[in-house]
């Protein structure tokens, strides 16, 4: 039986490990371990512990890792000294991972220092931020590439990495989308019909972090949508 620890510091990522992990909790030739930490255990941000727990999976690890200085370094430093404790307590196969946080960061630290096989999910992307440093720093201490576009497939190959271990998968999102289904998808299509907007709306979301350097671009993409004729009504993200 192989042991898998998968590493989760918000609701975000762990959206994008969550139907993998279903999978192989109940498939027997593998024992699932989640790795819980981050904001996951922050009572400001929801205290989303709480949707890994609705899972039901059978080995959850939580581990707090942010000090009171709530800086980076000392989040990694201490991400990595909880994880490494925990990594000889399990002894997993392979770690998985996703994105471009601290926790992925040193989630790949700790799987490549101690001769674990890595796998790092949706590696390759750029953001023009500290981000993009910290995913193309995971991804160079990674194994295994799992990434949503061919486009992140080729910076992975101009970084070094093995085409043969490099797969293109698409957005783990699609999983998500095709959980929720159709008839979620109709019924917010139906709430957004319901408002009777005069002009075309758009409601855009944004990762804080990136709102420098991408603010030209989402204030040229707002207004675009809003008065455009040919726009309509919809639900965008960035």
């Amino acid at each position: 039986m192989k042991k898998i620890l998968f590493l989760t510091g918000t609701r975000a990522d762990f959206g994008k490990i969550k139907s993998l992990l279903q999978i192989l909790e109940e498939n027997p030739n593998f024992e699932p371990f989640v790795f819980v930490t981050g904001m996951h255990l922050q009572k400001e941000y929801g205290y989303t512990l709480l949707e890994v727990e609705r899972c039901g999976f059978t080995n959850i690890h939580t581990f707090e890792n942010h000090t009171h200085e709530t800086t980076m370094d000392l989040t990694l430093a201490k991400t990595i000294e909880g994880l490494s404790a925990y990594v000889k307590a399990c002894e997993p196969d392979m770690i998985v991972i996703h994105g471009d946080r601290v926790e992925a960061l040193a989630g790949a630290i700790v799987g490549s220092l101690n001769n674990i096989l890595v796998a790092h999910i949706e590696g390759g992307e750029v953001s023009g931020t500290i981000d993009e440093l910290i995913r193309h720093s995971t991804s160079k201490m990674s194994h295994v590439h799992f990434v949503s576009n061919t486009q992140a497939k080729k910076r992975l190959i101009q970084m070094g990495e093995l085409e043969n271990a490099i797969f293109t998968i698409g957005s783990p999102d699609i999983d998500i989308i095709s959980v929720v289904g159709s008839d979620s998808i109709q019924f917010c299509e139906g709430t957004i019909a319901t408002l009777n907007a005069p002009i075309p709306f758009g409601i855009d979301t944004f990762f804080k972090s990136s709102l420098t350097s991408g603010l030209s671009f989402f204030v040229f993409f707002f207004f675009f949508v809003i008065f455009s004729s040919e726009a309509s009504s919809g639900i965008f993200s960035y």
